[in-house]
């Protein structure tokens, strides 16, 4: 959108737009030159104390204000403490029960498919309709689909299962 330059006077394009606030939502629309004369002349800490400043560049610097430092501080101990425990094998995460196996059956499906234990019930579905259009009796015309689609068929139901679908 072009509109005319907001600058008195001036009969130009209003090209470039210039912050009216601080919070960068509303902007004033000038040419090229006016532009820059104003955001030459433009502070973005006027009316500001120097302590709301500091509170500013800590808060976008760090996205903590100064009152809450000593929960950032807290935090920053807890993640050294982590770190020192992961390098040296101490953590808790280590003394956490392991995480439960694929049931031997889920396995035996997803091997039907040619899946990894990771797959996702997207690629389930991806590949058992794959598979369901290659080997259906209708479209098939190999007398041993039928026992395939069969065994496609009932590894997409364990599967489905195991997904909860």
């Amino acid at each position: 959108m072009i509109t005319k330059c907001e600058h008195p006077g001036c009969t130009k394009a209003g090209t470039c737009r210039a912050p009216k606030t601080r919070d960068l939502k509303e902007y004033w629309w000038f040419c090229k030159e006016h532009a820059a004369e104003y955001n030459k002349n433009w502070n973005y800490y006027a009316n500001m104390t120097p302590d709301e400043i500091d509170a500013e560049w800590e808060r976008e610097t760090f996205g903590i204000a100064d009152k809450d430092k000593e929960q950032a501080n807290k935090n920053e101990a807890d993640y050294v403490n982590f770190l020192n425990d992961f390098i040296s094998g101490r953590g808790t995460f280590d003394r956490m029960p392991a995480k439960k196996s694929v049931p031997s059956q889920i396995v035996s499906a997803l091997h039907t498919f040619d899946l990894p234990i990771s797959a996702t019930w997207r690629e389930v579905g991806a590949k058992y309709r794959a598979l369901a259009k290659k080997y259906h009796p209708d479209t098939a015309t190999d007398k041993t689909s039928t026992d395939e689609f069969t065994r496609i068929n009932t590894a997409y139901e364990t599967l489905k299962k195991y997904f909860k679908k």
